[in-house]
């Protein structure tokens, strides 16, 4: 066909057909050359997008996200140039990153400008009437992460008397059954000099070690061990997202006290009446080992006798004093931060209690006095709101006080608030973290799930 063509235009004579063809040459060859370098413009383009978008996803990648606003910079600047020096034919700078870190989410954004040298660069001037012999290419990408807190853990733990009860009805009522001497007690009270209150027990025993030879498991024990389990869960927890305690994301400290200090020989912090149970230097630790084999030991107060706290001491039975507790553990947790790196931790107040407030004599109080001078009442959470708008949250797992109607001090001086309880117990409690435990209920459940949910919302509060 070509050929035939070419013989057509030689034996013609006119020449006007040959001059069109030559005259439509140039026009071809110049939009040819345009677009080869158009189209190499473009390709420069689609590799640098990719050296953004690497540079934008290298700054919030984990391993960054530990690092500061300007570290993270820099590693986007460095990735980018890395990819940009493989472009060929390339007049390139360093891209322009933004790092905007807003308390644990991060955003990075990568604006780059580059000239793609042209291959006709004569072509390209004699179209755009200009000298340039270059094509400008540019681009943005933007990647955002929110990381995972450091958040410290605070655990009080109410270890009055009240809470010692048998942790399932069938406990109650073996309890109930082996202590008719004494009226029926569903409680494994723990005294040291169990004979002043002639209970009428196999050797003269308290009821604590009663409950030990029957078999019977109480809710301190159950909550011991939910404690120590925990503190196996949060180690887990790290250990899978490759956290670096303590300055990495996701590191879970731990501290653990109990309410009662006093008639023990345990320790305090700062002078405070909450024993310690694991706070080295009165501080959490991430050493969640140590913190679950001292879990493993929580016990029950240990009193000389009904109504006497030590032998000496005529406290009538006013063991549990919320307030008390909750302004030690105040005076003790730090102010809190984001969580992020290069921030204080988080802080959340894990409560675990009956919720029944047993003191002497407070102006506070709610409810009728005992005997003139002692106060029973809901949990009073004064202190609840005091430590909430310091910016710490508090996770609430409420043992529920279990009614006892046929007990005449019961039906005296508990059952008239005992509706109140649960619902003082849940307004103490931040957003989303209470937990209820029921007689019979799983208390290593409860406490698991209220750990996960204090995870799972921490990076919502910020």
């Amino acid at each position: 066909m070509i050929g035939k063509l070419t013989r057509r235009l030689i034996r013609d004579r006119g020449g006007s057909t040959s001059l069109m063809f030559g005259l439509s040459l140039i026009p071809i060859i110049f939009l040819v050359a345009l677009g080869l370098d158009f189209s190499a413009a473009a390709q420069k383009q689609l590799q640098l997008d990719a050296a953004a978008d690497a540079a934008a996803l290298a700054a919030v990648a984990p391993s960054s996200m530990m690092q500061t606003t300007a570290q993270a910079q820099t590693t986007a600047t460095n990735i980018f140039m890395a990819q940009a020096s493989l472009v060929p034919s390339l007049n390139y700078s360093a891209p322009t990153i933004n790092v905007v870190q807003n308390g644990l989410t991060r955003t990075v954004t990568v604006n780059y400008t580059a000239y793609s040298i042209n291959s006709f660069p004569n072509v390209f001037a004699l179209l755009t009437n200009s000298s340039e012999n270059t094509w400008t290419v540019n681009g943005s990408s933007t990647a955002t992460s929110t990381t995972s807190p450091n958040i410290n853990f605070y655990l009080l733990l109410d270890n009055s008397p009240s809470m010692n009860i048998a942790a399932t009805t069938s406990g109650i009522n073996t309890m109930v059954a082996n202590t008719q001497a004494q009226g029926g007690c569903a409680f494994a009270c723990h005294e040291s000099n169990p004979k002043a209150d002639d209970l009428g027990n196999p050797n003269g025993e308290d009821n604590y070690t009663l409950a030990q030879n029957l078999g019977v498991v109480t809710r301190i024990q159950n909550m011991a061990t939910a404690t120590a389990t925990l503190m196996q869960t949060a180690t887990q927890m790290m250990e899978s997202n490759n956290a670096s305690c303590p300055n990495g994301p996701d590191c879970y400290q731990m501290a653990i006290f109990t309410f009662n200090v006093q008639g023990q020989n345990g320790s305090n912090c700062n002078n405070t009446s909450i024993q310690v149970i694991y706070a080295p230097g009165c501080a959490a630790s991430s050493n969640l080992s140590a913190a679950q084999t001292a879990a493993a030991g929580i016990d029950v107060l240990e009193v000389c006798s009904n109504n006497y706290l030590a032998c000496n001491n005529d406290n009538n039975d006013t063991d549990t004093s919320f307030e008390t507790a909750m302004s030690a553990i105040s005076s003790i947790m730090p102010s809190p931060g984001t969580g992020s790196s290069g921030s204080a931790p988080q802080e959340v107040l894990f409560l675990v209690t009956d919720g029944v407030d047993d003191e002497v004599n407070s102006t506070s109080c709610s409810q009728p006095l005992v005997d003139g001078n002692r106060c029973q009442q809901p949990f009073n959470t004064t202190w609840c709101t005091t430590i909430k708008n310091s910016g710490i949250r508090i996770a609430v797992l409420y043992t529920e006080y279990l009614p006892l109607p046929t007990n005449s001090w019961y039906n005296s001086w508990i059952s008239p608030f005992q509706d109140q309880i649960g619902t003082n117990m849940q307004s103490c409690a931040s957003p989303g973290l209470f937990f209820q435990v029921t007689t019979d209920g799983d208390i290593t459940a409860a406490m698991q799930a209220l750990f996960q949910q204090a995870v799972s919302s921490a990076r919502l509060s910020q």
